[in-house]
């Protein structure tokens, strides 16, 4: 029977479990290789996570759509659709929310604490061996160092290239000449439509019923099993 299937991604985006790529491409790749399929509607519902995770599912989504081009994949975002979530929605052809979504988050961070101080007051000696002059590379019991910060922020400032090239490739003339769509600011779904990060207002079943034009739902989702 003729029918659109659904693709659910929801939580971190990380290696190991439901929402890593192992899991969402071998569901997508169900989705597709039906023949009754026609159309996927990979729904989000995720704060990011990895961003190799999200390349990975966003790679194999564009090559799904080469592969199957009779096939539409539509993204619908559901409470939030943001960091690697977006970047995996902007590999659809369209993108779809509801109003009150969170949307976007272009951006790369990551965090680190720092307990130099607290172990001087403590009376604590920090002892640590290695082998090249870089392995304690950021090691929160050491004063800042300024090189270090540099060629961090360097790492992220090139992860961060990579994210926004993904979504000026999905998206195309669709986003608006904003800077601050890639500042890591998140908008609502309303707002997102505006700004050219979401096409328009809707849910999974307004997608299968107008757009795709099959109002039977499959579900190709492959829940992980607990023993």
């Amino acid at each position: 029977r003729k029918h659109t299937a659904l693709v659910e991604l929801t939580g971190v985006i990380a290696p190991g479990g439901e929402a890593s790529a192992e899991s969402i491409l071998a569901s997508l790749q169900s989705a597709f290789e039906d023949k009754n399929t026609q159309g996927v509607i990979l729904r989000i519902n995720s704060p990011g996570g990895s961003p190799v995770q999200a390349g990975e599912i966003y790679d194999e989504i564009r090559r799904l759509r080469q592969q199957y081009p009779k096939i539409p994949v539509y993204a619908v975002a559901s409470d939030v659709c943001a960091s690697g979530g977006y970047y995996i929605a902007a590999a659809a052809q369209k993108i779809y929310a509801n109003k009150a979504s969170l949307i976007g988050s272009i951006g790369v961070r990551l965090d680190s604490f720092g307990f130099a101080d607290a172990i001087a007051k403590l009376g604590i000696e920090r002892r640590a061996y290695t082998a090249g002059n870089s392995k304690d590379f950021l090691d929160p019991f050491k004063p800042v160092n300024p090189e270090e910060v540099r060629h961090l922020q360097g790492m992220l400032d090139a992860i961060h290239q990579q994210f926004i090239a993904a979504v000026k490739q999905g998206r195309g003339e669709r986003l608006k000449d904003n800077p601050e769509v890639f500042s890591g600011l998140m908008w609502t779904g309303e707002q997102s439509v505006g700004l050219g990060l979401v096409d328009a207002l809707g849910s999974t079943r307004h997608v299968a019923e107008e757009v795709i034009g099959e109002k039977a739902i499959v579900d190709y989702t492959k829940h992980t099993r607990w023993l």
